[in-house]
C-alpha cells in the first residue's frame, strides 16, 4: 500500500508527465507550422513517450493500491522564437522533469518505500537518456548555425526516429 504522500506525489508526477506530452505535442505542430516535418515527427515521438511515461506512474499506482486523481493539465506554449529556442525549451524542460523524478526518489526513500524506489530507477535512466538526446540536438542546431541547408538535412535526420514502446517489465 502506498504511502499517502508518495501516492500525492506520484499523481503529480502523472500530471506532470501527461504536460510534458502536451508540450512537446505542441511543439510537434509549431515545427510542422515552419515546415519542419522532421522535427514535428521528433517531437510527436517524444509527445508519445512522456504518455508511455504517465501510463506507468497510473499502473504502478493502481498495483500499489493507491488511487490515480487526475488534475487538469496546463495549456502549453504555442509558440518559440526559433528550432533552437524550442530545443533549448526541450532540454530545459527535461533537466525540470529530472529534478522532479530525483525528489520522487528522495520521498521513496524518505519513507522507506523500497518498492517505490525500485520502480522510480527506470524513470531515473530514463531521463538520462531524454536529457542527452535533447542536448544533442541542441548541440548540433548550434553547429549548424546560420547554414540553413545543415538544418534542413538536421531535419531530415529527425524525421527518421520512431516510437519505440518500452520493453514490459515486472516494475509495471
Amino acid at each position: 500500500m502506498l504511502n499517502n504522500d508518495m501516492e500525492k506525489a506520484l499523481n503529480a508526477q502523472v500530471n506532470a508527465e501527461m504536460y510534458s506530452a502536451y508540450l512537446y505535442l505542441s511543439m510537434s505542430a509549431y515545427f510542422q507550422s515552419k515546415s519542419l516535418g522532421g522535427f514535428a515527427s521528433w517531437m510527436r515521438v517524444q509527445a508519445q513517450e512522456e504518455m508511455v511515461h504517465a501510463m506507468k506512474l497510473y499502473d504502478f499506482i493502481n498495483e500499489r493500491g493507491g488511487r490515480v486523481i487526475l488534475e487538469p493539465i496546463e495549456a502549453p506554449p504555442t509558440e518559440w522564437d526559433s528550432p533552437l529556442a524550442t530545443m533549448e525549451a526541450v532540454y530545459e524542460h527535461e533537466q525540470k522533469v529530472t529534478g522532479l523524478i530525483n525528489e520522487l526518489v528522495d520521498l521513496a526513500l524518505e519513507k522507506h518505500d523500497h518498492a517505490t524506489n525500485i520502480f522510480l530507477q527506470w524513470f531515473v535512466s530514463e531521463q538520462v537518456e531524454e536529457e542527452d538526446s535533447a542536448n544533442d540536438v541542441v548541440e548540433k542546431i548550434k553547429l549548424i548555425g546560420d547554414a540553413r541547408g545543415g538544418l534542413f538535412m538536421l531535419d531530415r535526420e529527425l524525421g527518421q526516429r520512431v516510437f519505440t514502446p518500452p520493453a514490459a517489465t515486472s516494475e509495471g
